[in-house]
Parts: structure tokens; sequence; C-alpha cells
């Protein structure tokens, strides 16, 4: 119970961690096109769609890092347990090895989604409420 308790305090962690990550590069990605939207603006593209753009664009990001993270993520815990059995002189069961199934991938796939769209929601309605004549001053 200790174990599993502490592995979900880790992937909260993780989770909370991701999602400032994804924040971050939402800002960063909304001041470096901040005439880009500026000019989005000007021609009729409404706040709403300016934050859908860019919530999308992260959740694209998301998927992909997903689609590349996840079996990297299973190979690199083959190795390490594999590593772990021959350092320690031990025989892990092959149960320790097979506890990657296709649904639960599916699932981390889609929180990545997740994370990145959610993470993505503040700084990206924060640029959508920006005046067109702010954006394009400070530019």
């Amino acid at each position: 119970m200790t174990v599993i308790s502490s592995a979900s305090v880790l992937t909260l962690m993780l989770t909370v961690v991701a999602a400032m990550g994804v924040f971050n590069t939402v800002v960063l990605s909304a001041r470096e096109r901040r005439r880009d939207l500026g000019m989005l603006k000007s021609i009729g593209m409404t706040p709403r769609q300016v934050t859908v753009m860019m919530v999308v664009s992260m959740a694209g990001l998301g998927l992909l890092g997903g689609l590349l993270g996840l079996p990297l993520g299973v190979a690199a815990y083959r190795v390490v347990v594999r590593m772990t059995e021959r350092s320690a002189h031990l025989a892990f069961p092959d149960r320790m090895l097979d506890v990657w199934h296709p649904g639960s991938m599916a699932l981390q796939a889609l929180a990545g989604v997740a994370i990145a769209a959610l993470g993505a929601v503040i700084p990206a309605r924060a640029a959508a409420r920006q005046t067109i004549a702010r954006v394009l001053h400070t530019e």
C-alpha cells in the first residue's frame, strides 16, 4: 500500500510539473507570436478563436509528446528493470516486465493531451484578451 501511495504522489507531482511546463511554453509562445495574434485579431478573429487556436496547438504537441514518449518510456523501463536484475543478482518474473497494456497506454496518451490543453488555457486566454493596439504598440 505504501508503494502505491508513493507512486500516486509522484505521479501527481509529475503531472503538476508537466502542466507548469506547458503553461510556460504557452506564455513564451504567446509572447513570440504577439504580432501574429494581433494581426489575426485585426482581421476579425475573436478572442475565443485565438484561445481555441492556442489550446489546440498545445494539445497537438501533448499528443505528439505522448506518442513519442510512451514507447521510449516503456523501453527505458525494460532496460532499467533488466539492469536492476543484473546488478542485484535477482531474477524478476516476466510479469514485472509486462505491466504496460494498450488500454492504459491510450489513457496515458489522452492524459498528456489533457495536461497540455489544461496548462494552455490560462495563458491563451490572457493572450487573447490583449487589445490589437496594445499588441502592435509593444512590437
